[in-house]
C-alpha cells in the first residue's frame, strides 16, 4: 500500500493532481478543497494517500492532512458511499465541519453534498455517528490503536477480493478483539467459506 508521496507537483485537473516522486508520475483523485491549497507546479509536496483495489484496475485518493483521508476512510465504510460521494463531501466541508455534522445529526446538511440523497445522509450519520460525537479528534483516538488498524486492514482486504460491506461486517462478528490482520482475515474468510 502506497501510505504517502512526497514529490513536486507536476500539474492537476479539476478531480486529480499530478506528483512526480522520482520521474514517476502518479495521478491521485483528490477534492476540491485539496486542490485549491496544492502548492504550484514545481513546488515540493506530501500527499497521504488511500490506494483503491477493484478488478478493473487500482485508483490512488490523495489528501494534504491526515485528518481529511481519516474521514475518508470512514466515508467509504458506509453503504453506498464510494470514493467520488467521499470527495464530493470533502470538497464540501472541511473535515472538522463535517464530522460536527455528523455528530449533530444534521441531515440536510450532510444531504446537500453532490451525490447524497436523504436516505444516504441518514446512513451516512447512522453509521458514523458513534465514532465522530467527539468531533474529528475522536475518530483519531479511535483508529490509531492496533485493534483497529488490523480490523481495517483484514476489511481492505476483503473488499479488494470482492465481498461486501455486509458480508464483511457480519463475518467479522464475534473475531477476537487483539487478533492480528492475518488472524482477522483467516477468521473471516473461515466465516464465508462455510
Amino acid at each position: 500500500m502506497i501510505a504517502f508521496l512526497d514529490g513536486t507537483v507536476a500539474g492537476k485537473t479539476l478531480v486529480s493532481a499530478f506528483v512526480n516522486v522520482n520521474g514517476v508520475g502518479f495521478e491521485v483523485g483528490m477534492s476540491s478543497s485539496g486542490l485549491a491549497k496544492l502548492p504550484p507546479v514545481g513546488e515540493r509536496v506530501v500527499v497521504h494517500t488511500y490506494m483503491q483495489v477493484r478488478d478493473d484496475g487500482m485508483s490512488l485518493f490523495g489528501f494534504l492532512s491526515l485528518e481529511e483521508k481519516a474521514l475518508f476512510e470512514k466515508l467509504i465504510t458506509v453503504s453506498g458511499v464510494g470514493p467520488k460521494v467521499a470527495l464530493a463531501a470533502l470538497s464540501s466541508y472541511a473535515p472538522d465541519q463535517l464530522a460536527d455534522l455528523i455528530a449533530a445529526q444534521d441531515v440536510a446538511a450532510v444531504q446537500r453534498i453532490p451525490g447524497i440523497g436523504k436516505k444516504t445522509a441518514s446512513r451516512i450519520i447512522l453509521e458514523l455517528k458513534g465514532s465522530l460525537d467527539e468531533g474529528i479528534g475522536g475518530l483519531f483516538a479511535q483508529g490509531e490503536t492496533a485493534a483497529n488498524k488490523a480490523l481495517e486492514g483484514a476489511k481492505e482486504a476483503l473488499l479488494s477480493m470482492g465481498f461486501t460491506t455486509a458480508e464483511i461486517d457480519l463475518s467479522l462478528k464475534g473475531a477476537p478483539e487483539d487478533a492480528t490482520e492475518s488472524a482477522l482475515l483467516q477468521y473471516a474468510l473461515k466465516k464465508l467459506g462455510s
